[in-house]
């Protein structure tokens, strides 16, 4: 009879310490938001294709980790920080879900990152810019994964100050995220020598860019730089070209492009642009695989902030099966602790702030007979490393570095 009950004892003590980690989950499931552009100007280079990305990560992991189901739910915050404000704080309080991901548009992502450090859930960005995201407004459970406002602007800045292309002047979105790109562009620009001959702010989402053009044109800057993105950029690339601007002599300059904007204005409009990016399907084999997976379900290739909801949510996702929990302070201590190595990344750190280290890679676009298929528009120029892509954690102004 001892031997029976001192079996039975180790048994369901052995039986407790392997039990499945559901133990630890949260209301056993793990429900992750994909809050993105659905139908607006960043819909195309976000939007469903976002939410593609995140299930795409969820399949590899079987759609559950640890025997716990993993559930993709999607809203559209119509790039409105009020509206993705309400969506966030009905998703934590009443549907709990676990995880906000993607977010383009940096005001919405600032009013998440509010909510998310608040009560405490994991939040990753893809789709916003804004510097002060993981800067003055950085938090322990936010994760910045794709670019920022001074990595893609940075690398512009410098290779076309490198030509000699020093006078500029800004057609800026104006909202948080146009104000951070032209800032980080204007003090690259400025720490090379170069000067900035004026600027104008544009509403968000204006499909008339002549009154902005005019002013640019009449400035005599060599480089006219768009600070925008999405629609926005493909609006004002158009209307730039039908005013004359490259043939009179002056060079636009893509703040942020994305393939997907490529795409919408041909290679015949946007040949020759040089842009900065952190993903490209055509890099190597990795990229090639994972983008044909993705083709297969949209049609198209994905954006780089398409890329990055993937790899963010793989990531996070390794880090629930090793820590076997979804407390977000352990998750989060392990996704930094780890590095990212995925078809996007390799072996990529992320910091205190909760800046993601990967590369950067400068391209410039096209010429239509250099194109040999569908989405073949980029050639590589030069490849950035992420400790030198970023601003350095020290110096963020994040207050979570000591």
């Amino acid at each position: 009879m001892k031997t029976i009950v001192l079996a039975t004892l180790l048994g369901a003590a052995a039986t407790g310490l392997a039990a499945p980690a559901s133990a630890q989950v949260s209301d056993s499931k793990i429900r992750i938001g994909v809050l993105s552009d659905l139908a607006g100007l960043y819909s195309d280079i976000n939007g469903e294709g976002s939410a593609m990305a995140a299930r795409l990560a969820a399949e590899e992991f079987g759609n559950a980790v640890n025997g716990v189901p993993v559930e993709i739910i999607v809203a559209d915050h119509q790039n409105k920080p009020d509206v993705a404000a309400s969506i966030a704080r009905k998703w934590i309080d009443t549907e709990q879900v676990d995880v906000i991901a993607d977010v383009p548009n940096s005001a919405a992502a600032l009013a998440v990152q509010d909510i998310t450090r608040e009560r405490k859930r994991i939040f990753l960005m893809s789709g916003p810019g804004s510097v002060d995201l993981t800067g003055k407004a950085c938090s322990p459970y936010g994760f910045m994964w794709t670019w920022d406002t001074h990595s893609v602007s940075a690398a512009t800045a410098r290779a076309l100050v490198g030509k000699g292309e020093k006078d500029w002047f800004f057609i800026t979105a104006d909202y948080a995220f146009g104000h951070s790109l032209e800032g980080e562009a204007s003090k690259t620009v400025k720490a090379l020598g170069g000067t900035v001959k004026g600027n104008v702010r544009t509403p968000l989402g204006t499909s008339d860019f002549s009154s902005f053009l005019l002013q640019a044109q009449g400035s005599g800057a060599k480089v006219v730089a768009l600070a925008n993105a999405g629609g926005d950029t493909i609006n004002s690339i158009k209307q730039a070209t039908e005013f004359g601007l490259p043939q009179g002599g002056q060079t636009l300059a893509g703040l942020l492009l994305n393939i997907n904007d490529v795409h919408a204005l041909t290679l015949k409009v946007a040949q020759g642009l040089i842009m900065s990016n952190s993903f490209y399907w055509d890099l190597n084999d990795g990229t090639r695989a994972w983008s044909k997976r993705f083709e297969a379900k949209m049609g198209r290739k994905p954006s780089m902030n398409q890329a990055g909801v993937y790899s963010a949510v793989r990531h996070y996702l390794e880090a629930v099966k090793a820590s076997g929990t979804d407390d977000a302070d352990k998750v989060a201590a392990k996704m930094r602790a780890t590095p990212v190595n995925d078809m996007m990344m390799k072996d990529a750190t992320i910091g205190v702030n909760g800046r993601v280290f990967g590369d950067m890679y400068l391209f410039e676009v096209k010429k239509p007979d250099q194109s040999k298929a569908p989405w073949d528009y980029l050639t590589l120029l030069q490849t950035v490393p992420g400790a030198q892509a970023y601003i350095p954690v020290k110096d963020s102004g994040c207050p979570l570095v000591k």
